[in-house]
């Protein structure tokens, strides 16, 4: 067993401190053996809270204590439940003033034993025992070790799970920023390398250019293929199992569509209904209009696409719209890398959206359809 030490906080050593100063003035007038117990009690406490045992062996050193898993700050808990019991024998008709100044001291350790993570089964174990000896003094006894031990205690291991529920929070958080970075990640610079292949692929197969600018354009072809698998592996590690949704983006779908076909992928949009969608709306059907035609770039490049955006009403107050992008198969068309991540990460957006997303293979063709609902009076 090897220790390390751990600072105690100085509001405890100040606590101890004082109290440890009443105590030896205080009791005078009690039995030697009395004040040295209540003052070793208080020394040997916060000694044992400011070291923190790591048990190497547990089965084989220290198994009992391995076992309770009671450390240094168990000890320090058994130190104050202890004290409190014996303080008690000083108590006749009044409570002499050191003895408030012991419970207070004991308090503080106690407090400082729970935060630090004695065990639950260490500590019943710890007052089952004290309690047992409070038996001789009665009722006070069973007071001091409430005051002195179990209840700093409790207190203690409140604020330790508190602490631990601010890291969890803070982890989560943390989780759902890494979600988003990948789903931003995924849906622009997998857009973006996915167009830069298809106009490098263009460039390749351009007759008016000499061999050693078609070598050149395959080999950026290349290079973006190899981009978008290493953004692939990226986004993978980034993700968690709970994405976040995402901000409407500031470009159009009709820009969006627009910078397609200026790439070399023919697609073709049909809306009808309003264009001016609700923010939360309009930033799901981007995505889901930016997926399909970033999966058409990489397995049907050339293939024409067809986007189509209907914005119904079912009743005065709820509307819904519906976008759909079809596109044929290539055959033998390669596969490019990616794992499918970013439909999956679409059909939650689209469900934290309250609305649905499917995707289907059939007959040669891909269809993605998206059906999102939303309030007619959020239309602008």
């Amino acid at each position: 067993m090897t220790s390390r030490r751990l600072p105690v906080p100085a509001g405890i050593l100040t606590t101890v401190g004082v109290a440890a100063v009443v105590v030896l003035v205080g009791s005078w007038a009690e039995p030697w053996w009395l004040s040295a117990a209540a003052i070793g009690a208080l020394l040997i406490g916060v000694g044992l809270i400011g070291g923190y045992p790591r048990i190497g062996c547990p089965g084989i050193a220290y198994p009992g204590i391995a076992y309770l898993g009671i450390a240094y700050p168990g000890m320090a808990l058994a130190v104050s439940a202890a004290a409190g019991v014996v303080a008690a024998a000083a108590i006749d008709d009044s409570v002499p003033v050191w003895c408030v100044a012991l419970a207070a001291g004991l308090f503080a350790i106690a407090l400082r034993a729970g935060r630090l993570g004695v065990r639950p089964r260490a500590a019943l174990i710890i007052f089952s025992a004290a309690a047992l000896g409070a038996l001789v003094t009665g009722v006070t006894g069973l007071v001091l070790l409430a005051v002195s031990a179990i209840l700093p205690w409790v207190l203690g291991r409140g604020q330790r799970q508190q602490d631990q529920l601010v890291t969890v929070t803070a982890e989560r958080a943390r989780l759902r920023e890494r979600a988003r970075i990948a789903h931003d990640m995924h849906d622009t610079l997998g857009h973006e390398l996915s167009l830069l292949a298809l106009r490098a692929a263009a460039l390749e197969l351009d007759p008016g250019l000499g061999e050693p600018q078609r070598r050149a354009a395959g080999e950026i072809r290349a290079g973006a293929g190899s981009a978008t698998g290493r953004l692939a592996e990226i986004v993978t590690l980034l993700r968690d199992d709970r994405p976040a949704p995402l901000h409407p983006a500031d470009e159009s779908i009709e820009d969006l569509i627009q910078r397609t076909v200026r790439a070399g992928q023919p697609v073709t949009l049909a809306w009808s209904g309003p264009r001016d969608l609700p923010d939360h709306v309009a930033g799901t059907a981007y995505r889901v209009v930016q997926e399909a035609l970033t999966n058409a770039v990489k397995h049907a490049p050339g293939a024409p696409v067809t986007v189509r955006i209907a914005t119904t009403t079912s009743t005065t107050t709820v509307g819904r719209t519906t976008v759909t992008a079809t596109n044929p198969r290539v055959p033998g068309g390669a596969r490019a890398p990616g794992g499918g991540s970013g439909l999956a990460g679409l059909t939650e957006l689209a469900g934290l959206a309250g609305g649905t997303l499917r995707a289907t293979d059939t007959g040669g063709r891909f269809e993605v359809v998206a059906v999102l609902p939303h309030a007619v009076s959020e239309d602008r």
